[in-house]
């Protein structure tokens, strides 16, 4: 497969959750009905802790992702959301198998 995954880890600051998640979900369905190279793109929230928020998405190939940060929607989605961002945590993978119903 080959393809580039990203899972990033929020903390997001008390109080803070709701608008978070508005923003990132707009970034989300923009990503995926813009870019081409943009195949996923999940937001989850931590059932016991609503504070933690994480983001799973997939692309083509490294390219595909590094063009996504150039993007306008990206650049307004980081705007909008850096007061609410306590923490985060980014770790990149290389897909090796993927199963979907």
């Amino acid at each position: 497969m080959g393809n580039f995954v990203l899972v990033v880890e929020f903390e997001v600051k008390p109080g803070e959750s709701e608008r978070f998640l508005a923003l990132i979900a707009e970034n989300a369905k923009a990503s995926v009905a813009t870019e081409p190279g943009c195949l996923q793109f999940d937001v989850v929230r931590d059932e016991k802790d609503p504070h933690r928020i994480a983001l799973y998405e997939v692309y083509r190939d490294a390219a595909s992702f590094e063009a996504h940060g150039k993007t306008s929607h990206v650049e307004a989605f980081f705007a909008a959301a850096k007061p609410f961002i306590a923490a985060g945590k980014v770790t990149r993978f290389e897909r090796v198998a993927a199963n979907a119903k």
